[in-house]
């Protein structure tokens, strides 16, 4: 069993107590999820720009409780910032993948895109979902330029939207 440093006196506590023994300051509870010194942080040691190559971060500090952020050029976690971001809420300045995330592209549940959006609701030039915006939109209900829906059908859209799966079929072989 390890001893730490209580973030208020500074005295050294057990990693276990749940109460500074000096001052009272509470503890984190480790282990336990969704509580302070609950989570996992790994990063590379090598960077670009003073951003380490991969952050990984879920759970919370335990000294801090406070929430980890990925932050990295690929960052992965519940709550991530990077050049590629894989989260549950990001921001993927490239690429974005999570339940919500933006980016230049982005795939999710909900996935602001400025390109390319792929989601359930989706935003970005191109756009595929079930609630789609954008300029052409392929989607259940969409708005945009040019949309191909339930309801609307508008033949640039469709021709786009072909062109568009056969260059992907191509990369794909």
């Amino acid at each position: 069993m390890s001893l730490i440093a209580c973030n208020e006196c500074g005295g050294s506590v057990s990693e276990k107590a749940r109460a500074c023994p000096h001052c009272g300051n509470p503890m984190g509870t480790a282990g336990r999820i969704g509580k302070p010194g609950w989570g996992f942080e790994w990063r590379t040691q090598a960077e670009v720009l003073g951003w380490p190559l991969i952050h990984v971060a879920i759970g919370r500090d335990e000294r801090t409780g406070k929430l980890r952020v990925a932050k990295g050029i690929v960052a992965v976690g519940q709550f991530a910032v990077g050049l590629v971001a894989i989260a549950q809420f990001g921001v993927g300045l490239l690429f974005g993948f999570g339940q919500l995330v933006g980016g230049i592209i982005a795939v999710g549940q909900v996935a602001l895109g400025i390109y390319f959006g792929l989601g359930q609701f989706a935003t970005g030039i191109t756009v595929i979902g079930q609630l789609a915006l954008g300029k052409y939109v392929l989607a259940q209900v969409g708005f945009g330029e040019y949309v191909w829906s339930t309801k609307v059908r508008d033949q640039e859209a469709v021709e786009y939207f072909h062109r568009l799966w056969n260059a992907v079929r191509g990369f794909l072989r």
